[in-house]
């Protein structure tokens, strides 16, 4: 009985405390007091930091566009990109959105990527990477290309300019990093016959075969989707060895070869007028 009356005590005397007004606490009004003070002095002090950023000292004046190292802009107008920015951007030095900025920019057609970064007082640079056009996509009419890194941007062949040989590529949606990796590998084989790839067609089955330099045509087939992934650069290797014995049969006459046999190769000749022999030779596998 006794416990429960001083629990009640106790609870009646921090219940009073409570309820009884804080200006009969000195100690607790000195303590509300200059916790109100610093409240009101940050106050104050965000206040005018809000309102100095707001001056016009620090609205977005100068924009500077630089190519990323080792780099120079072929494509990119910086006079006009500066204006579109200046006009289009919201917010002042404190306030921009570096990431909008960066996206208006990357969303440009020969903008790979873009890095923004403020400048004391009302400043931004803007470091871009531009577009390296490496092969069309489609066909030459497109205004699809795709760079050396095997992405796809709009852009005009009219733009690219002289003395850049693009490769013709075609391919399923969302292919073309697999369409370069293809491109690559066959570019590496034919290396031996000087001889380089002009276009490559990816089916949507994934089938594929490319045109090179020469004019001759090569089919692939579907080897690539094997289990057995060096399939194909064997039979690019059997190609190679039985090689001269084509050329001492057909000379350069040649135009297209199918590797999708399993222990040889098919020729087409290009010549119009075949003998019998010939024609018989040319649907003929070579065996090993």
């Amino acid at each position: 009985m006794s416990r429960i009356s001083a629990f009640l005590n106790g609870f009646g005397e921090v219940f009073a405390s409570l309820v009884s007004p804080i200006w009969n606490h000195p100690g607790r009004m000195q303590k509300l007091s200059r916790f109100l003070m610093r409240c009101f002095a940050v106050m104050v002090c965000i206040g005018i930091l809000v309102w100095l950023s707001q001056r016009p000292v620090f609205s977005l004046r100068q924009v500077v566009i630089e190519p990323v190292a080792g780099q120079t802009l072929k494509h990119v107008n910086k006079p006009v990109v500066k204006q579109q920015v200046l006009e289009t951007v919201q917010g002042n030095f404190f306030s921009v959105r570096l990431e909008d900025v960066k996206r208006g920019f990357e969303s440009m057609p020969w903008v790979r990527h873009a890095n923004v970064r403020r400048v004391w007082p009302n400043g931004l640079v803007v470091s871009i990477e531009e577009q390296k056009p490496f092969g069309t996509w489609g066909n030459v009419d497109s205004h699809t290309l795709m760079n050396t890194h095997g992405e796809l941007f709009s852009g005009h062949v009219s733009d690219v300019g002289d003395g850049i040989s693009l490769i013709e590529f075609y391919g399923p949606e969302d292919s073309s990093k697999e369409v370069m990796r293809l491109y690559e590998k066959a570019n590496a084989w034919f290396k031996p016959w000087n001889s380089e790839v002009k276009s490559l067609t990816l089916s949507e089955r994934y089938a594929w075969h490319v045109k090179l330099s020469n004019g001759m045509r090569v089919e692939f087939g579907r080897d690539e989707e094997s289990s057995d992934k060096t399939l194909t650069e064997d039979r690019v290797a059997r190609l190679f060895k039985y090689w001269p014995q084509v050329q001492e049969k057909w000379a350069n006459r040649v135009d297209a070869i199918d590797l999708r046999y399993a222990n040889g190769f098919a020729v087409h000749l290009a010549a119009a007028n075949l003998k019998k022999n010939d024609v018989d030779g040319k649907k003929s596998e070579q065996k090993q």
